[in-house]
């Protein structure tokens, strides 16, 4: 069985979507053993109601330090869904092709620093794109530069606003980031 840390800002949609695809079988031979939020925030709540183990690391300077002290040292992949704060590059390195990110984004176009959420689809929809979606890499010490593992494409409408782009783009995370998750774990 594989080890699963999933680390979360925010409601933790994706968090449940991985859940049901752990219990489902879509994502073989796996269990979430933790999930650590830098913010207070839904995620944990839906951690509890799975009955996972689950902690809250007030962002800061410290973070990856208190983070890398208390990851089981049998984990086999940290998955960042969601997650805002930026890891150390010493948490990074340490971890290396051991840890990834889902991005709102056909990377390497929209990533980097303050490249998240809204922003992300406003600065898709000024560029004027005609197709936009989103990306599974592995973290390294550069925001959004790692090499990515899987995309998927959203067709880009001229009557979308970020909201609706938002919401396509969700839809093909929850398709992508399961199948990323069991290639990495699975091969």
């Amino acid at each position: 069985m594989k080890n699963i840390v999933i680390l979360v800002s925010g409601s933790g949609t994706n968090l449940q979507r991985i859940i049901d695809c752990i219990e489902s079988g879509e994502i073989a031979n796996a269990k979430i053993s933790m999930v650590v939020a830098d913010r207070n925030c839904y995620g944990l709540e839906r951690a509890e109601h799975a009955n996972i183990p689950n902690q809250l690391i007030k962002r800061g300077k410290s973070f990856s330090e208190h983070l890398e002290k208390i990851i089981p040292e049998n984990t086999d992949l940290i998955v960042l869904s969601g997650f805002l704060s930026i890891l150390s590059s010493d948490f990074t390195e340490k971890f290396k092709g051991k840890i990834i990110n889902i991005h709102p984004a056909l990377l390497p176009k929209f990533g980097g620093f303050g490249m998240w959420g809204m922003n992300v689809h406003n600065a898709v929809l000024e560029a004027k794109e005609e197709e936009s979606g989103a990306s599974v890499h592995f973290v390294t010490s550069g925001i959004d530069e790692g090499e990515i593992i899987l995309q998927g494409k959203v067709p880009v409408d001229e009557n979308d606003t970020p909201e609706t782009l938002a919401a396509k783009v969700h839809e093909i995370e929850y398709e992508i980031f399961p199948k990323a998750i069991n290639k990495i774990l699975n091969g």
